[in-house]
């Protein structure tokens, strides 16, 4: 008789083998591998902790057990990722994108809403992300088995060890910080600040336009007009001919139209036209920033796996970032805003380049985990 193996089977070996090969969460990379699998989704397979598997769900399993346990980053395997709101394919030799990077977006529709797109209703209602609904949906299914057991004289009436409280690490890797429950914060609930509804307020100011410097993914540019539809454009640059076909992969799977998302390949601000400089109004980047230095205490699965250009920037981090400063004040109009993501330890010297340069209103603002993140400075 074959052996059967079953999802919660399948799950618990796949974490003890993956933590036995040092993986922090092995739980959590299981679940997303066997979600991917059996194209259940995380709350669902909590539900179907007894569904056997079959022969084709445990070979693909194998190969995405064995390519993890290798290192490689499990948005590879995966082939996509969640950031803010929307889904993005994943391919090796572009960066994956970033937690942080979620809240570089969230500064600059902050900007944009408060300083161009004029919204006439200032209140911006807290959205649930994707997985939250997941998440509340599988414990409460998960209490009801474990009441309907406890009834039954199965059991004290607590929860299984199998869910719902591993539920609340079930996240995208690498794409959400750790959160503590309960301090009321947006971050703490795993909420972003959204328009209310779906779409944004009656506005009575003009629509914007956002220059992104090193696309990536498209993340970016992609969360930024489609969390402001009809009111955005954005034209993203990036010097690698891999990651602009990745990101209009991303922009065709979302259904956005190439002119409110135009990417372009080049270096900098070279794919821009004489006509467009000067004419937007935020010029956005997360460009490489690990200091040269950092480099060899990274983890293996970003050194060995991630490209090292989209990573490092010179002794300080901010080789790139001092081209991107030089550029700025000729893409932005007058009171443009220039908004990067940067390493930690280079937040200060960034600030200072960019008061230097003659910006104004320049400010660093920190990440989830409270560490220095973000330079926003305002063009005069």
């Amino acid at each position: 008789m074959a052996e059967v193996w079953t999802v919660k089977r399948c799950m618990d070996w796949t974490r003890a083998y993956l933590e036995e090969k040092g993986a922090e969460r092995g739980r959590h990379e299981a679940v997303w591998m066997l979600s991917a699998v059996t194209g259940l989704s995380r709350m669902e397979l909590f539900l179907s902790l007894d569904r056997p598997l079959s022969k084709a769900e445990l070979d693909r399993m194998h190969g995405y057990v064995v390519r993890r346990a290798k290192g490689e980053p499990l948005q590879y395997i995966l082939g996509d990722t969640q950031f803010r709101t929307i889904t993005v394919l994943c391919e090796p030799g572009v960066l994956i994108p970033r937690p942080e990077t979620e809240l570089l977006v969230e500064e600059v529709l902050n900007f944009l809403d408060k300083e161009v797109l004029l919204a006439s209703d200032a209140r911006r209602a807290r959205v649930e992300l994707p997985w939250n609904a997941e998440v509340a949906a599988a414990r409460s299914a998960e209490e009801a088995r474990a009441r309907e057991a406890a009834a039954a004289g199965g059991g004290s009436g607590e929860a299984s060890a199998d869910a719902p409280a591993e539920l609340l690490d079930v996240t995208e890797e690498g794409e959400r910080a750790e959160i503590a429950p309960g301090d009321g914060t947006p971050e703490a609930e795993g909420v972003v600040q959204a328009p209310e509804g779906s779409t944004v307020p009656a506005r009575t100011g003009r629509s914007a336009r956002v220059l992104e410097i090193g696309s990536g993914t498209g993340c970016i540019s992609l969360s930024i007009v489609s969390e402001r539809p009809g009111l955005v454009t954005a034209v993203a640059t990036d010097i690698d001919p891999h990651a602009v076909a990745l990101s209009v992969k991303n922009r065709e799977a979302l259904g956005i139209e190439p002119a409110r998302a135009d990417f372009r390949e080049g270096s900098l601000t070279a794919p821009i036209s004489h006509e467009e400089r000067g004419s937007f109004d935020v010029l956005v980047s997360n460009p490489p920033y690990i200091p040269e230095s950092v480099m060899p205490i990274l983890p293996r699965e970003v050194t060995a796996y991630e490209p090292h250009r989209a990573l490092a920037s010179g002794a300080d981090g901010l080789d790139l970032f001092r081209h991107i400063v030089k550029a700025a004040p000729h893409m932005l109009r007058p009171g443009g805003l220039l908004a990067c993501e940067l390493f930690e330890d280079a937040l200060s010297t960034a600030a200072d380049i960019c008061t230097l340069a003659g910006f104004a209103d320049v400010h660093v603002t920190e990440d989830l985990t409270g560490r220095p993140r973000f330079v926003l400075a305002r063009w005069r």
